[in-house]
């Protein structure tokens, strides 16, 4: 293997140590000025921030907990900002335009960022297992919730993107009493992270070395691959699930991947939404909520209204 090879690969292996993104946008941005910031324990007492944004015109009975992918934050990601963001895709992704839509809708929302994202702690030696710890986020926000005076008497649905909503998944099936009274999950992005290096290994000219790519991840104390995939715990999820994926995906494998997570979800009711036309992740399907508000809107109203 050449020196330039062996870099590559060390450097595949360490998306999972993440890059931190900037809070570049909150509420006041987008005419949301009756938020505040919220605090709260992951499950295994990592210390969590975020923003509660009441619904517009006042507080609704509804709720949606509202988190993010890596290596993004509560407000997306700052690409258009250049280096370090840049490095991943030169784009900017406003996740709080998307709370917009929810809050016009009649929609509370709680956001967060997950550990070693945004302003939240650091834990698990600053590595990411994209789901397999950062579960226990999502477990602290459910406990956050249910354990408040006035979050605990709504109504709850979930917007669980990427590494969030491959912890969610997981959250789910560790903890299904927790999240039982959960109405509905929109759920985009989620991602097998062995699809995610097959990718980049053919792109980058090293796919006869992908399964070095493990054991620099066991290197650094992270999982592997195979290990990193919602599709352990995607049959734990029952309820009403939206997903949203894009077709041509060149960051991964679709549409193999996201149909095999689809597939194994337990829910009865669920729908998969492709992006058609694009190659871009980053871009395009991230950005896909805050363009469309026209397809996840009525899904969060067909179930929680």
């Amino acid at each position: 293997m050449s020196e330039e090879d062996h870099q590559k690969v060390k450097a595949l292996a360490g998306i999972v140590r993440p890059l931190r993104s900037v809070i570049h946008k909150t509420p006041d941005d987008h005419g949301m000025t009756e938020w505040r910031d919220v605090y709260f324990p992951s499950d295994d007492g990592t210390p969590l921030e975020g923003w509660y944004i009441p619904a517009k015109g006042g507080q609704s009975d509804k709720l949606v907990i509202f988190n993010h992918a890596l290596p993004m934050c509560r407000s997306g990601f700052p690409g258009h900002l250049g280096e370090p963001w840049s490095g991943y895709d030169a784009v900017e992704i406003d996740f709080v335009l998307q709370m917009k839509h929810l809050t016009d809708a009649g929609y509370n929302v709680l956001a967060y960022d997950i550990r070693n994202h945004g302003n939240s702690s650091a834990a698990n030696g600053g590595l990411s297992g994209i789901g397999r710890w950062e579960w226990r986020d999502c477990v602290g926000a459910k406990k956050y919730v249910d354990a408040h005076p006035e979050l605990s008497g709504m109504r709850v649905g979930l917007y669980s993107q990427c590494m969030g909503g491959n912890s969610q998944y997981e959250a789910i099936y560790r903890r299904p009493g927790l999240f039982a009274d959960v109405a509905c999950m929109c759920s985009p992005m989620v991602v097998s992270m062995s699809a995610i290096f097959s990718a980049f290994s053919e792109l980058q000219g090293i796919s006869r070395y992908e399964e070095l790519i493990d054991l620099e991840l066991l290197k650094m104390g992270a999982f592997t691959a195979d290990e990193m995939t919602p599709q352990l715990f995607a049959e734990g999820v029952t309820m009403p699930v939206l997903m949203i994926q894009v077709l041509e995906d060149a960051w991964t494998r679709n549409p193999e991947d996201a149909q095999k997570t689809f597939d194994l979800l337990g829910s009865q009711e669920k729908e998969l939404v492709w992006i058609e036309n694009t190659t871009r992740r980053f871009r395009d399907g991230y950005n896909y909520f805050g363009r469309h508000p026209e397809k996840v809107i009525p899904f969060f109203d067909a179930h929680m209204k």
